[in-house]
């Protein structure tokens, strides 16, 4: 059996505060025998307009994090980081930048994701409006990353509406769904819960959303409530307090195996073209 650690943070714009909390998760994942740690989105650095400064840390950032995961011996889904330079390596140049999630085993960095879809909306909250392209370049490619207990389809946030994504990481591959997520607080209340079941049931896959809660400045509060749901899309525990916090869910991959065979989904699915 496999535990899988899912967490909830109130990241603001202090770096090493922020990396104070980042250890003290690691250090509870330890007492839970965890094999991996999932982050939220901006957990380094939640400061909206400062993306481009952060960006130019990123290697620095990532050289930290792997640190973190040889000494505590685990894996880590790097919630988000921006990043100024695509997966190539050739520079964005219009002064945007990607967000990047990244898959960090006890060695080193084995998988990066660049968000696909951006967060361009009107929501009725102290914001108003979000213009996540205005900021920031898209990703294009669905990523799967390899482990020893399950292959993890990397999504962030805004990809929890779109399903043909979760369905491509199932056909890639994955077995765990992972989803750093910063969703507003208008948002999440009506969607978070519902996202997270809808995505795990369409891809059979078992999915760890970890999210930010609170308040982020004057004006920007998340939602929260990070969860783990399991392969038939069940709500296997969620975080229901405020602020920082940890859960612990089982991943049994024979179990997986027979809810795949029992109702064989991907077999079943035809192509319908709009």
């Amino acid at each position: 059996m496999t535990f899988l650690c899912v967490t909830q943070m109130n990241a603001q714009n202090d770096i090493e505060a922020n990396f104070s909390i980042i250890e003290s998760l690691l250090q509870q994942s330890q007492t839970q025998g965890a094999s991996l740690i999932v982050f939220p989105e901006n957990f380094v650095c939640f400061a909206a307009g400062r993306q481009r400064e952060t960006a130019e840390q990123f290697e620095v950032i990532q050289q930290r994090l792997e640190q973190l995961a040889h000494r505590y011996q685990i894996w880590i889904i790097a919630g988000t980081l921006p990043c100024p330079f695509r997966p190539d390596g050739s520079a964005i140049t219009d002064g945007r930048v990607r967000t990047v999630s990244l898959c960090i085993s006890p060695e080193k960095t084995e998988a990066r994701y660049d968000k696909i879809h951006l967060f361009d909306v009107q929501v009725d909250d102290a914001v108003g409006g979000y213009q996540e392209s205005k900021y920031f370049e898209p990703g294009t490619e669905p990523v799967v990353a390899r482990t020893p207990f399950g292959d993890i389809g990397l999504m962030v946030c805004y990809d929890l509406r779109f399903p043909e994504l979760a369905l491509a990481l199932r056909a890639k591959g994955a077995h765990i769904l992972t989803a750093p997520s910063a969703f507003t607080h208008t948002t999440g209340q009506m969607h978070w819960q519902l996202l997270l079941q809808a995505r795990a049931m369409d891809s059979q896959c078992q999915l760890l959303g970890a999210a930010q809660q609170g308040w982020h400045g004057e004006k920007r509060q998340t939602w929260g409530h990070s969860a783990a749901t399991d392969s038939l899309g069940q709500l296997m525990d969620m975080i229901e307090t405020e602020g920082t916090g940890l859960i612990t869910v089982p991943f049994d991959m024979e179990k997986q195996d027979k809810i795949r065979r029992s109702m064989p989904l991907i077999q079943h699915h035809q192509l319908i073209r709009f």
